[in-house]
């Protein structure tokens, strides 16, 4: 179980679509908004966990063209993500378009290929309590969720820490525009590790 508990930290701190974003939204959008966007998150993560538990996503990403949907919409939604923060409280356009939330959280959870990959290999993995499938999947969960939150919390954190440094307008652009440079790093490290 400890094994287990190790792994889940390494997988979920490391540097991906949610956390990145979430660092993102909290420093770009606050505390309250980053919150929101965390619910999200976990909420659509625990779905990408029932999915990857009861089969449905080894069904669905072994099909080509759902996978290739997968990567075009996930792709494309975290480029979006890295426009918005890269332009949060600046004058252009991009201000009008509603804060990222709970639901912006939901919808990248079900398009993020990280979540799918982190999901499969400590749900298909790491066997401490082989007698019981359903004991050890449902204190899988609870440890899996107990982490979870409290790294996400942190990139939240390191996030809205950012901007309560009250830096100056062109140094809270400079990270905006490196948050989003690391987002879109991300989508293209997916787009690359699918099509080699």
């Amino acid at each position: 179980m400890i094994t287990f508990a190790i792994a889940v930290t390494f997988l979920i701190i490391s540097p991906g679509p949610g956390v990145l974003s979430l660092a993102g939204v909290g420093a770009a959008f606050g505390w309250r908004q980053g919150l929101k966007y965390l619910a999200g998150l976990f909420f659509g993560n625990n779905l990408v966990c029932l999915a990857v538990i009861s089969g449905l996503a080894t069904i669905m990403l072994a099909d080509p063209t759902i996978r290739t949907v997968l990567l075009i919409a996930s792709t494309a939604y975290l480029c979006y993500l890295a426009v918005r923060i890269a332009y949060a409280g600046s004058k252009i356009a991009f201000i009008h378009i509603p804060r990222p939330g709970f639901t912006t959280g939901l919808a990248l959870q079900f398009i993020n290929p990280k979540a799918y990959a982190v999901n499969t290999t400590l749900f298909s993995g790491f066997a401490f309590y082989p007698h019981n499938l359903f004991a050890e999947t449902a204190l899988k969960l609870i440890i899996v969720n107990l982490i979870w939150i409290f790294l996400h919390l942190v990139w939240l954190y390191g996030g809205v820490k950012v901007n309560r440094l009250e830096p100056s307008r062109r140094t809270q652009k400079t990270i905006n525009f490196f948050m989003a440079i690391c987002l879109l790093a991300v989508a293209m490290l997916s787009v690359w590790s699918m099509i080699r």
